[in-house]
């Protein structure tokens, strides 16, 4: 069986990482990113609820707005949203769009979110705000991939690890990947040993696929 390299910042990482360890697997951290504050202002008044995509955006509002009720992408969000104190109206489970697709056309929607971020269709007035950034750690050495498998968490850190695994000259065709989504699996480009992508973008979905990947040695 292989093991899993999970390429994501904290704190998720260690979240990821205490999963993954709770299913079995070998699991270590080599994050490619690091959260960081934006110092950005929300406008006051003037929205019905929050529109929350990611658990780092519930944790970087830092007790903004906590009067609005919250609409959350998943459960790893609304979890989040939740322990910072706010009240979560409603989860999604298959991402934005869908989320989105099930709210009232009228809802205002405030949308504290990262500084990179993949613009949806809404029927709803959603005014997005970038609260934090994913800033781009300096590159590590990435031999330990070889003979695993490469947990992929955004479109970004699909291609990171493309642009970083040229620049090492890896070996893709001995390094498993498995992504978020498939969008974050395109984004990791061809050539690897084996990749497979999440139909839902949550770690519950994610890393079951992933173990597949290792106990079938998909790292090769």
């Amino acid at each position: 069986m292989t093991g899993l390299v999970v390429l994501r910042p904290e704190p998720g990482a260690s979240r990821t990482m205490a999963r993954a360890r709770g299913m079995g697997l070998e699991a270590i951290a080599v994050p490619l990113f690091e959260i960081q504050p934006l110092a950005a202002v929300l406008p006051a008044g003037g929205f019905d609820a929050l529109l929350l995509t990611s658990a780092n955006a519930a944790r970087m509002l830092d007790g903004r707005c906590r009067e609005l009720p919250v609409h959350a992408v998943g459960a790893a969000t609304a979890r989040a949203a939740e322990a910072a104190g706010y009240a979560v109206a409603s989860r999604g489970t298959g991402g934005v769009q869908a989320l989105l697709s099930d709210l009232p056309p009228h809802l205002r929607l405030l949308h504290p979110c990262g500084e990179d971020r993949i613009a949806v269709a809404a029927r709803q007035p959603v005014t997005a705000i970038p609260i934090y950034r994913s800033a781009m750690l300096p590159a590590p050495p990435l031999a330990v991939l070889e003979g695993q498998v490469a947990l992929v968490h955004s479109l970004r850190a699909g291609a990171r690890l493309a642009e970083l695994a040229d620049a090492q000259q890896l070996d893709r065709g001995r390094i498993g990947v498995a992504a978020i989504s498939p969008a974050a699996a395109a984004a990791a480009g061809p050539g690897w040993r084996r990749v497979a992508a999440a139909a839902e973008p949550a770690d519950s979905v994610l890393l079951p696929l992933a173990a597949r990947l290792c106990h079938d040695g998909g790292a090769g």
